[in-house]
């Protein structure tokens, strides 16, 4: 009979001891702060919601993240590359993603940060890699006004450096495909999307291009490989074909490029859903406070990934919860869950 492998019970205790040392609060109601922000992060709930089960009040919870934010969100960010360097002990070169994801809300405008057409919004922009099958974090910038996209690019691939690896290909999105951008990469080994309106080609296409910015002298524009590839779509109960565009500076042939890009940046997608899963709610606008809820999300997933090849995120998220039991409205829901999720797992195994 096979069973599965489930994390031990002295792990996901050492792991639930791990986040409220990694929060690092000072003050009387410290611990309070840290386990309401935790638990709003395993139900993926509002700290407004979770703080009255830790005998704490919401502005209590605000002003602790406010005032000592800045500090803990530094040594989340330690705990992070340091799970992602264990992980990856013993490589020398990486390939890495660049992407950014969008917080948004519709309240009150607040100074310094990034806005979208729909309302304002929190950016967040990280580099990530894939190696054995885990999405890592390597790199974080929140992004502010002012900030341009070479900024945020050059950010986190000093970062990157920082920690000792070689870049040995970079994968960006389009959003990011500009003059600037392009310059910084070209020392590398990269593809980034390219807007198709942008170069005007609605053909399969592989040559040679040169960027035509007006914002930038003729001396500054770059040269690169250009691809376009087209792939039919469905609009309107009608098939379309619609071309996408790719830049790099690789001789390989163009189905291997093409290949190579998904293969490095369409993992950064999944990342991003899943930081979004422990990601809490909250009402505050401040933002210290926004900013260290997105990177505690982070934690706890640099945390999954660990366990990822043994247990799937909901049920990594179950067996934390059992953890912090002063959450009793929602603990008998989340223990029958568990179960049954374990009953499923054991009886598919069994089938085998």
């Amino acid at each position: 009979m096979i069973t599965p492998c489930l994390p031990h019970q002295n792990n996901i205790q050492q792991i639930g001891y791990k986040l409220l040392s990694m929060l690092d609060f000072q003050g009387k109601k410290a611990e309070n702060v840290e386990k309401t922000l935790v638990s709003a992060c395993l139900w993926n709930d509002s700290i407004e919601n979770k703080s009255s089960a830790y005998n704490v009040s919401p502005q209590t919870v605000r002003n602790y993240a406010e005032e000592q934010g800045v500090e803990v969100v530094e040594k989340l960010l330690e705990q992070v590359r340091k799970i992602s360097l264990d992980t990856l002990k013993g490589e020398k070169e990486i390939d890495i993603s660049i992407d950014w994801t969008t917080k948004t809300w519709y309240g009150k405008p607040v100074e310094g940060l990034g806005s979208s057409e729909k309302g304002n919004s929190w950016n967040y922009a990280t580099a990530t890699t894939k190696h054995d099958g885990k999405v890592l974090l390597l790199a974080f910038v929140t992004q502010v006004n002012g900030m341009t996209k070479d900024d945020i690019v050059k950010i986190l691939v000093e970062q990157v450096v920082a920690m000792g690896f070689k870049i040995r290909l970079i994968a960006l999105d389009a959003g990011f495909y500009t003059v600037d951008v392009l310059n910084f990469i070209s020392q590398f080994n990269y593809i980034i999307g390219v807007p198709v309106g942008d170069v005007k080609v609605y053909e399969e296409f592989d040559g040679e291009y040169m960027t035509n910015s007006k914002r930038h002298k003729k001396d500054e524009q770059v040269k690169f490989r250009l691809l376009v590839y087209s792939r039919e779509k469905m609009k309107r109960k009608k098939e379309k074909v619609v071309y996408f565009a790719r830049a790099t500076n690789l001789d390989l042939p163009k189905k291997e490029v093409l290949k190579l890009y998904n293969k490095v940046r369409s993992p950064i997608e999944t990342s991003y859903r899943n930081i979004k899963a422990f990601l809490p709610f909250t009402s505050s606008t401040k933002f210290v406070f926004r900013m260290l809820i997105f990177v505690l999300a982070m934690v706890f997933y640099s945390l999954y990934t660990v366990f990822k090849s043994v247990v799937g995120r909901e049920e990594f998220r179950s067996l934390l919860v059992l953890l912090f039991p002063e959450d009793l409205l929602n603990l008998e829901n989340s223990l029958f869950n568990l179960l049954k999720t374990l009953i499923n797992t054991i009886d598919l195994f069994l089938r085998r």
